[in-house]
């Protein structure tokens, strides 16, 4: 199985949290860490993108063997950060064959998951592999094949992947994955789901 780059989007200033979400407690640690060692133990290599607190986040985040990209415009939205990611991931790892892109909000994803994901994937077949919910909500965690970086990279403003998902959504195939793509944007849903994961 080809190693897929992974980028995770951790460059909002977490306006509606009241406070920087990269560092908000989750167990022992703080939660970017947690996304981070999550992600690492999928055994896919691990880009964060980084804007608003990154001077705060850095400090945490520097033990880890990832790559941190930053984005200079996050004050524009994901689809900015996105766009970033993708083209310093270019850069750095110019023989990659796709994306997994996921989210600093989504804690409840697992290792698991990811490799669920990884394993779906076919380099050069246009694919791109969302992941679904028991609702049947589908997002990220997403795989993009390499053929669409060029729109990744032109993504900007607060429209994130999702564009892409529905404008190719004949090449969309899901996996599922229950109930751990919940998100949380405020304290009330951060205090919910730290409760549901069992850490308080």
């Amino acid at each position: 199985m080809d190693k897929i780059p992974i980028l995770l989007l951790a460059a909002g200033n977490s306006s509606r949290m009241g406070s920087p979400k990269q560092l908000l407690p989750w167990g022992n640690q703080t939660l970017i860490e947690h996304q981070i060692e999550t992600l690492l133990e999928s055994d896919q290599p691990v880009n964060v993108v980084l804007g608003a607190n990154s001077k705060a986040v850095i400090p945490l985040i520097k033990k880890f063997e990832i790559n941190v990209f930053i984005n200079k415009n996050w004050e524009k939205g994901m689809g900015s950060s996105i766009a970033s990611g993708i083209c310093q991931l270019s850069e750095k790892s110019p023989s990659a064959t796709g994306v997994l892109i996921t989210l600093l909000d989504q804690p409840l994803i697992t290792a698991t998951h990811i490799k669920k994901m990884a394993t779906g994937f076919t380099p050069g077949n246009r694919q791109i592999i969302v992941s679904q919910s028991a609702s049947g909500w589908r997002g990220v965690p997403v795989i993009f094949d390499k053929i669409y970086f060029e729109e990744l990279g032109r993504l900007d403003g607060e429209k994130g992947a999702k564009i892409l998902i529905q404008r190719h959504k004949q090449s969309v195939t899901e996996i599922a994955c229950g109930e751990i793509l919940e998100d949380m944007d405020t304290p009330e849903s951060y205090q919910k789901m730290i409760k549901k994961d069992g850490i308080i």
